[in-house]
């Protein structure tokens, strides 16, 4: 197992080239079982995500392969419709299989993810969603089993609150199902009209791409479809803001800003010069007469679904905030475990309590955080750890980084190539 080692202080100065989105091209390969045939995938990151979903997907019978960037995908052959915990607990993603499973084969049995509790993880919106296509489901064993009843028909759902996994697993669903099917208060994130653009592409029609009402009118017969994912928004954004924690003029190139809306409005708010350009956004962070980094400001920020301030930014947000001058206060509204960074910070020096669902940030702009050996506890946890360690003084030790391989690719390299000096070493 390794861990990360950063050596902090150093300011950031180049250019970073972003990759796909690894929260679009999960349920992209999973779509790949609707439609027999050879998908072409282009722009598919490289994580331990995508390659667990790829081996979900052989073991259900399809083959894959890799050239770079590309990924083939020959669904032809459907030999199973389980996802085996083994796969499922490393992923909770890997539900995403069970809308394609249903449309093509009529039943499917998934495991639930490892300790998710319903409700706590909206995987209820998607059973509810099943059921009004004609599903009949139930839990056995830690699994999900679901099968068609007749057919699929097309329904009516209507989320309580916009779930981006839910609204891709109907979709899907629905793709196949017989007649229209409306999605009321559907998601809107980039990745759910990246999902859209593949269906579309295999032969369904889809309205309302980008608002919170679609309608889908199923086909019969799908065909195998050839589709780019989008560039990764919270990887983007990770690197606009490690450059706000260290300092220097930074261009994150391959993303689309019109995904960072909301993050972008909240760092030049605390003070910092972002331009924008097509497919590219450049950080300048302010500098004092001598040349030195200026402190920023302290931003509130409240997590909502797109275009709000994403949840997936909110512990690389938080990092930041700790060198701000002031207080910020920080709302999480859409996981409610979502703080688990925090302990971690605060062994680096960082000022934080928390009250219920917010966590207050007191910023120490004329004191530097001081490296020490961390843990990843999740995902974007690891995240803010390295922007945390990147603007630390000292070393920065960060353990269990295999949860940062879930989503970042070759995060250590890209980072080296703008100055930082980190690397990715054994553990003791």
């Amino acid at each position: 197992m390794d861990k990360l080692r950063i050596h902090g202080g150093r300011p950031l100065n180049g250019s970073i080239a972003v990759s796909g989105a690894k929260n679009a091209a999960l349920p992209l390969l999973a779509a790949t079982l609707l439609a027999p045939g050879t998908h072409t995938l282009r722009n598919v990151p490289d994580l331990r995500d995508t390659r667990t979903m790829l081996k979900l997907l052989q073991i259900m019978g399809a083959a894959w392969e890799r050239d770079g960037g590309t990924v083939r995908v020959d669904s032809s052959r459907l030999t199973g419709a389980e996802a085996p915990y083994d796969l499922v607990k490393t992923m909770r993603a890997s539900v995403l299989v069970l809308g394609p499973l249903l449309a093509r084969a009529g039943q499917a049995r998934v495991s639930l993810p490892g300790g998710c509790a319903i409700g706590a993880r909206p995987i209820d919106y998607h059973l509810k969603g099943f059921e009004a296509l004609g599903v009949v489901t139930e839990m056995a064993g830690g699994y999900v089993e679901a099968r068609v009843q007749g057919e699929l028909r097309g329904g009516t759902i209507c989320f309580d609150i916009p779930s981006v996994t839910a609204t891709e697993n109907v979709l899907m669903a629905a793709a196949r199902a017989k007649g229209k099917t409306v999605i009321q208060n559907a998601a809107k994130e980039p990745e759910v009209g990246n999902l859209i653009d593949m269906l579309e592409a295999m032969g369904v029609r889809i309205e309302g791409k980008d608002s919170d009402c679609l309608t889908v009118t199923g086909a019969a017969e799908l065909r195998p479809a050839e589709i780019s994912i989008i560039p990764d928004r919270i990887e983007a954004g990770t690197y606009l803001i490690a450059a706000g924690a260290a300092g220097g003029s930074l261009e994150v190139t391959n993303c689309d800003p019109s995904h960072l809306t909301a993050l972008i409005e909240k760092l030049r708010a605390a003070g910092m010069q972002i331009e924008t350009q097509a497919d590219r956004c450049t950080a300048f962070c302010p500098v004092n007469s001598e040349g030195q980094p200026c402190p920023l400001r302290a931003v509130n920020i409240t997590t909502m679904p797109y275009p709000g301030f994403p949840t997936d930014l909110q512990a690389q947000f938080m990092a930041l905030m700790s060198r701000s001058s002031g207080v910020s206060i920080i709302h999480e509204t859409i996981f409610e475990n979502r703080f688990m960074h925090v302990a971690e910070l605060r062994r680096l020096g960082a000022e934080i309590a928390i009250d219920g669902g917010s966590a207050v940030v007191t910023g120490i702009p004329h004191e530097r955080l001081v490296g020490a050996p961390v843990m990843a506890t999740d995902l974007r946890a690891s995240a803010s750890l390295v922007v945390a360690g990147l603007a630390a003084s000292g070393t920065t030790e960060i353990s269990r980084i295999y949860h940062l391989e879930r989503g970042y690719e070759r995060m250590a390299e890209k980072l080296r190539k703008v100055g930082a000096a980190i690397e990715q070493v054994p553990e003791d």
